[in-house]
């Protein structure tokens, strides 16, 4: 008797994620002779089901393209918008689920996923993982798909700034993705020559920053790359952030609360353009002209990479297996050379920073690339 799979993909798009589907799909299909359904536009297509059968025609040609086939969504089950509401569609889901009497449910996606994976496999579903995102931060894999092919975009983005900075002796500012985590900005700045690189993990002094740069011109450079994750904090501005949450935190009263809650909004406002302050505080304390490029959603966008097409692949044809085991309840890891379960109760609530004395960090700095905190 054939099994019968679920395939969806939630949270921000992320080259690789065809790949994926192909590889759970093929193999669902060739080796095992399964059956797979793909819901449409995440956990959403699940409450609307919204579905769509996936045989050899609809995974075919599909290995190179950048996006999902599937469409994706941030909606979660328990809080899902629904009119002017705010709704919990598990058990809309669950029906789903038993309607086309489903043996597994196969969500690809980031920490979000990961989360609300779980949160279904709780209410009884039979749900397995793969670990997707641009910003490598999904804990207990080695490598998430989408993060090679979002590198090597950035990456390239710093070669390319390099003449122009080159040129007019400038100071180039590069945004680069990554909130909570900064491999995408370590990688791309050390790989693309970057002469000053900023992590979230690692709260920076704008002076130290400028040192640095003076100290090359002083040698004779007279331009320099900095690469700058969007999640990056100066030590004043991190200082404000806590002061303003620390008040709320504190208030004794709703009308004291809410003032310290309109105050942490502005506080947040302001620091949407951190990079930007960034850029004219390096100006006045070099007298060098500084100019920001926001590299913004074109690093998730296009081909995936082959590393990321191989490790899509491998990921989705180890899911297969899965499911032809039994395993249920854990998300598909790339732990070195194998692809391995890790129970979900293991990954959620967790993020993978960078370690401080991880080698990337090691690296940067005995090349002589500042950090901006020494």
């Amino acid at each position: 008797m054939s099994q019968y799979v679920g395939i969806l993909t939630a949270g921000g798009d992320s080259p690789g994620l065809n790949a994926a589907i192909r590889g759970v799909g093929k193999a669902a299909l060739g080796a095992y002779g399964m059956q797979v359904i793909g819901f449409r536009d995440g956990f959403r297509g699940l409450v609307q089901d919204r579905t769509v059968r996936l045989s050899g025609g609809e995974l075919s040609g599909i290995l190179t393209l950048g996006g999902t086939i599937l469409g994706t969504s941030r909606d979660k089950p328990h809080q899902m918008p629904v009119g002017s509401q705010t709704m919990d569609m598990t058990e809309v889901i669950v029906d789903t689920y038993n309607r086309h009497s489903l043996d597994a449910l196969v969500c690809l996606g980031g920490g979000g996923t990961q989360k609300n994976a779980y949160h279904l496999h709780q209410h009884g579903l039979n749900v397995i993982t793969l670990p997707k995102t641009i910003d490598n931060d999904v804990a207990m894999t080695d490598m998430t798909f989408g993060f090679d092919t979002a590198l090597g975009i950035a990456t390239e983005a710093i070669d390319r700034l390099h003449s122009t900075a080159h040129s007019h002796h400038r100071i180039i500012v590069v945004e680069i993705m990554g909130h909570n985590a900064g491999w995408l900005a370590l990688g791309a700045g050390i790989a693309g020559g970057a002469d000053v690189i900023l992590l979230p993990e690692i709260d920076y002094d704008v002076e130290i920053v400028a040192d640095a740069i003076n100290r090359r011109r002083r040698r004779g450079s007279s331009f320099s790359i900095v690469a700058v994750s969007e999640g990056a904090f100066s030590t004043q501005d991190r200082k404000h952030l806590k002061k303003a949450k620390k008040k709320v935190k504190k208030a004794e009263n709703e009308e004291d609360r809410e003032r310290a809650t309109v105050k942490l909004a502005g506080v947040e406002l302001v620091l949407q353009d951190k990079t930007l302050a960034l850029s004219r505080q390096l100006e006045q304390l070099t007298g060098l002209v500084s100019r920001v490029t926001i590299l913004g959603h074109v690093q998730r966008g296009g081909t995936p990479s082959a590393a990321d097409r191989l490790l899509a692949t491998r990921l989705g044809t180890a899911c297969a297996g899965l499911i032809h085991q039994g395993v249920f309840g854990v998300m598909v890891a790339a732990k070195g050379n194998d692809m391995q379960p890790v129970p979900l109760e293991e990954v959620v609530g967790k993020r993978k920073t960078v370690p401080l004395d991880h080698d990337w960090i090691k690296t940067a700095r005995d090349i002589g690339v500042c950090l901006g905190d020494q």
